[in-house]
């Protein structure tokens, strides 16, 4: 099954409005937030921020399916200032394209967002690097671990492809630093945030609630319809997420709007069920209930004979 990725369904302005002030709402909280922070103290600003920047995060991920305009430009100023720090909107938005693919999902050389390793590669992993990438496969691991694990393994990658001459991917970077330090003169300079707390009590922890719901999203299967769950949560999580915890839906229908997920979801659940075998998970506590400690995945991808069709 191949996912369009194409045209998003939309209002007849051009315009979705809802998520159009989903945008301005989250520049508001971040503006507020980060300017008051030594007022708001720590224990409110951790949490708080790590919220936002998962939820724009989202908003980001909306923005590369065609929303809130028809304009992709427009689409990409109103989130591509990166206040999450670690990717450039235009590599995020190359390789969630090529994630789409159904058919190669969770193949670790051609999906960029697989969480498996190539069977070679983990093969000859270090007993110490073979223990952390085990860690990392248990949910509490990915959580503490997965966001240093994650900007390694990125920045590892964009270090090759730019030594390599990769033009373009330069180009991105460039801006991205740009960006960088567009986010550093608000944090540090205009509100005083030192910007390695920005980094470790913020944007660190905004990853990880990312990674969270990125955890389950796929699995390897031999039936490409059952690698991509279902997990149906609270209000305040398909927020954060905008409803992208209905993952099923979203890679079937991946121009629907947020908003329109969860009728979408509701209308075809026991066919959608059934084509993703029951991959099916009722809330994040069971996920913590069941994978917290214990690894969800094996290292390496366990089906690599399915993955060469």
């Amino acid at each position: 099954m191949q996912a369009d990725v194409g045209e998003a369904v939309r209002s007849k302005t051009g315009i979705e409005w809802r998520t159009m002030l989903l945008v301005m709402l989250c520049w508001l909280a971040y503006g507020l937030l980060t300017y008051f922070w030594q007022d708001l103290g720590w224990l409110i600003v951790a949490p708080a921020g790590s919220y936002i920047l998962c939820f724009y995060g989202s908003l980001q991920h909306e923005a590369v399916h065609g929303h809130p305009t028809r304009s992709n430009l427009v689409n990409e100023a109103l989130v591509a200032l990166p206040i999450g720090i670690l990717f450039p909107y235009r590599r995020y938005r190359t390789m969630h394209i090529t994630h789409h693919n159904n058919d190669h999902l969770t193949d670790p050389a051609r999906d960029p967002e697989s969480s498996y390793l190539e069977p070679r590669m983990c093969a000859g992993l270090p007993a110490p690097l073979r223990l952390l990438y085990t860690l990392n496969n248990s949910l509490l691991g990915r959580l503490v671990l997965g966001p240093a694990i994650t900007a390694v393994r990125f920045l590892a990658q964009e270090i090759r492809l730019i030594a390599g001459g990769n033009f373009t991917v330069v180009r991105i970077w460039a801006a991205h630093i740009i960006g960088l330090m567009l986010v550093w003169a608000w944090v540090s300079g205009v509100c005083g945030m030192p910007f390695w707390q920005y980094i470790m009590g913020i944007a660190y922890w905004g990853l990880s609630l990312t990674l969270l719901r990125s955890f389950a999203e796929h699995r390897a299967h031999a039936n490409t319809g059952c690698r991509t769950i279902i997990v149906e949560s609270n209000p305040v999580i398909s927020l954060m997420f905008l409803n992208n915890n209905l993952h099923m839906a979203h890679h079937e229908e991946p121009g629907i709007a947020w908003y329109r997920l969860p009728s979408y979801y509701r209308a075809n659940k026991d066919r959608l069920l059934h084509e993703n075998c029951g991959y099916l998970i009722k809330g994040y506590r069971q996920m913590f209930r069941d994978f917290a400690l214990t690894p969800k995945e094996p290292l390496a991808h366990p089906l690599p004979e399915s993955l060469e069709k």
